[in-house]
């Protein structure tokens, strides 16, 4: 009952940030300015300027909730699917924002499948034969990112 309100304050959480976003046309009043400029100070000023940092950072975020969901429903341990997912999920936010992999779209999403699989299965599995599961996983990890890369391919 305790997770189920934490992840249901998480969600109110993340749906009250959603509602705050500012649209780009918006007018802003009382002396407040809305720059373009990436250069900006701070924390937000950084990720601008170094977009690897901040998909990596970014990728984290998203794989640590992920890693521990996993771990929860595995029961394989919250923390540990946790910090497994932080791992995952910064190598594939550094994937996503590579120059290299921009030009190459279905090794990019073949290469996310893989990585987001082997993160899940990793998280899901502990003891006997955990190489052999995360093998298991990241190659229909592979299979659904080159599926949808795909996909993708068709639509254009």
């Amino acid at each position: 009952m305790k997770t189920l309100r934490i992840l249901t304050s998480s969600a109110m959480a993340a749906m009250l940030c959603a509602t705050m976003v500012v649209p780009a046309d918006a007018q802003l009043q009382g002396g407040v300015s809305k720059s373009k400029s990436s250069s900006g100070t701070g924390i937000k000023g950084y990720l601008n300027t170094h977009p690897k940092v901040k998909g990596a950072t970014v990728g984290a975020g998203v794989g640590t909730a992920a890693g521990a969901l996993t771990g929860l429903v595995s029961g394989k341990g919250v923390l540990r699917g946790a910090a497994i997912g932080a791992g995952t999920g910064a190598g594939v936010g550094v994937i996503r924002t590579s120059k290299t992999m921009k030009k190459h779209p279905l090794i990019k999403d073949s290469a996310t499948g893989a990585l987001t699989g082997a993160g899940l299965g990793w998280a899901a599995s502990k003891g006997r034969g955990t190489g052999k599961n995360v093998a298991k996983s990241a190659a229909v990890g592979t299979a659904v990112g080159l599926g949808v890369g795909l996909f993708k391919k068709l639509k254009d």
